[in-house]
């Protein structure tokens, strides 16, 4: 387990994290993400809005793509990974139904972007990353950002996170063929996984899953598009 504490910012984004942003360029282009790419398309939940519009992209990314950072499309991460486009991360967040007083499961950290603005609309969240550099710069940099609510792990996501389980929602960033059964299984009831399904670099169906008691409904909300999930098994 990696716990976000006060660490040096990792070398993938070699920024001054201290810098203020209020009044800044890139607040202005947040605002403009916000009305233009999620708030037109349909995502208008206020809290959701309300996070996306507080957490700064630009530092989730390396340097050379701030000034991108918050155009409609993935950017590129280490180990060949991708943060998703600011459009889904709201998608999915709604999609989920995340309450304050839920606990959240992220599989698929990434640069914790995701993990950020779940933090916002939680009350905790556990974040998997299999990749150990991932892991690590997201650790330090949701650390250095004061992110407290989030957990990192280094681990295969596909087997979840027991030891935080049972979780209110759980949200993959990656594509799978079948849904991993440890995520169904560490639902709370009435739990949601939001998860891609389908097959690597082709078109996936953004797919909801519902546990309510012994039963499971499912309930595809888009068509989407993302990296396959990495499954590494880690001793």
């Amino acid at each position: 387990m990696i716990r976000a504490r006060k660490a040096r910012a990792s070398k993938l984004w070699p920024k001054k994290l201290a810098e203020t942003d209020d009044g800044s360029k890139h607040t202005q282009r947040r605002q403009a993400m916000v009305e233009e790419q999620i708030r037109k398309r349909g995502v208008t939940n206020p809290k959701i809005l309300e996070a996306m519009a507080k957490v700064p992209r630009h530092l989730f990314v390396h340097e050379s793509q701030a000034a991108v950072a918050y155009q409609d499309h993935p950017l590129p991460l280490a180990a060949d990974q991708t943060i998703s486009q600011p459009y889904m991360v709201a998608l999915m967040a709604e999609a989920a139904e995340i309450k304050p007083e839920d606990r959240v499961l992220e599989v698929g950290t990434g640069s914790g972007y995701a993990a950020a603005v779940f933090s916002k609309l939680s009350a905790e969240v556990y974040t998997a990353e299999c990749q150990q550099e991932l892991a690590t710069s997201a650790k330090s940099l949701l650390a250095e950002l004061n992110y407290d609510n989030i957990v990192v792990i280094q681990t295969d996501g596909t087997l979840g996170y027991p030891q935080g389980a049972p979780y209110d929602a759980v949200l993959v960033a990656a594509a799978t063929p079948t849904t991993p059964t440890a995520l169904v299984e560490q639902l709370k009831d009435n739990g949601r996984l939001i998860i891609p399904l389908g097959p690597a670099h082709q078109t996936q169906k953004l797919t909801r899953i519902r546990k309510i008691g012994s039963q499971v409904t499912t309930e595809t909300i888009s068509s989407v598009r993302f990296v396959p999930l990495v499954h590494e098994r880690l001793e």
